[in-house]
């Protein structure tokens, strides 16, 4: 089997974190869209592995962000009734997100088809495991973390709630209002748990991060046609994405990497690091057996 070199490899992905497409990349590269596919796959089980093992033993007491971003999968929910042969997750997918805000790091994630407590405690879980020390968490009003955040740290954490009330848009054609950003219009910090810092308490910079999702990964473009069919690919792009955003990409105002600013890495890795990930994974090419109809000997 023919196996495209690792710099075409490094393109690849480097174009993929980029927001373009598959279909994009194969008419820019000239690769086929199973190939492309199959690089995608690869990439997310080896950064999901590396971000598992790596993304750990984060010192400080730490300021943690925490959201959800909504994205879709086949089709959007109100029309998978009638479309065909959708699978079992067809329709919302939500990705949750925790991010430091003090060196940007993202330090959890978890794609789903469900916004509700379950998955609330299976993001916090694993929060929990990377961190070293007593955080202070700032969330949205989702119900569903207040019980997941008491069930995953105890008494150990700090917890606040940021409430954001939005005004009714009015006025412009109906165009206009829909695709214009509605004007919030009232912030209520909320003290939930432990003894929270309310004037640090914010959701900002994981709100920020959701953008930076939506520009570095075509499939959370809004209004898009380039939405995952399956949501294992879904999964294996937001791995990718989340490995690379933290080593392979300099934060322009912390000037490294989120992940040298944490303290986890000390140099800058780039697409090519990736691949050199996906190679380790792979299991070693099976060693060709008898010829069919060759007869042996044994030797004295």
């Amino acid at each position: 089997m023919n196996k495209l070199s690792t710099e075409k490899r490094a393109q690849i992905l480097s174009m993929l974190v980029e927001g373009m497409s598959m279909r994009s990349i194969t008419r820019i590269t000239g690769v086929s869209i199973n190939t492309v596919a199959k690089l995608l796959n690869d990439a997310g089980d080896a950064c999901a592995a590396y971000h598992d093992a790596h993304v750990r033993g984060i010192k400080g007491n730490r300021r943690i962000e925490c959201d959800e971003i909504w994205s879709f999968c086949y089709a959007k929910e109100k029309m998978v009734p009638r479309a065909k042969k959708a699978p079992k997750e067809a329709g919302d997918v939500w990705t949750w997100t925790a991010i430091d805000a003090d060196s940007k790091l993202m330090l959890s994630y978890h794609v789903t088809n469900e916004r509700d407590g379950q998955s609330a405690l299976t993001v916090m879980d694993d929060l929990r495991q990377r961190l070293e020390g007593r955080p202070q968490i700032t969330t949205d009003g989702l119900k569903a973390y207040v019980e997941a955040i008491e069930e995953s740290f105890g008494a150990d954490v700090d917890y606040a709630q940021v409430i954001k009330e939005y005004a009714k848009m009015s006025g412009g054609c109906e165009q206009e209002r829909k695709y214009s950003p509605s004007v919030c219009t009232k912030i209520e910090k909320r003290k939930v748990q432990g003894e929270p810092d309310l004037s640090s308490a914010n959701t900002t910079y994981v709100e920020r991060h959701n953008l930076t999702m939506r520009m570095g990964v075509r499939r959370f473009t809004r209004l898009t046609n380039a939405f995952s069919k399956r949501i294992e690919k879904h999964a294996a792009m937001v791995s990718l994405f989340a490995l690379h955003y933290n080593f392979c990409r300099i934060h322009k105002t912390l000037k490294v990497t989120p992940a040298m600013d944490a303290g986890i890495e000390t140099k800058l890795r780039d697409c090519e690091w990736i691949v050199g990930l996906i190679d380790e994974m792979a299991p070693e090419p099976a060693k060709p057996g008898p010829k069919s109809g060759t007869r042996y000997k044994k030797s004295n």
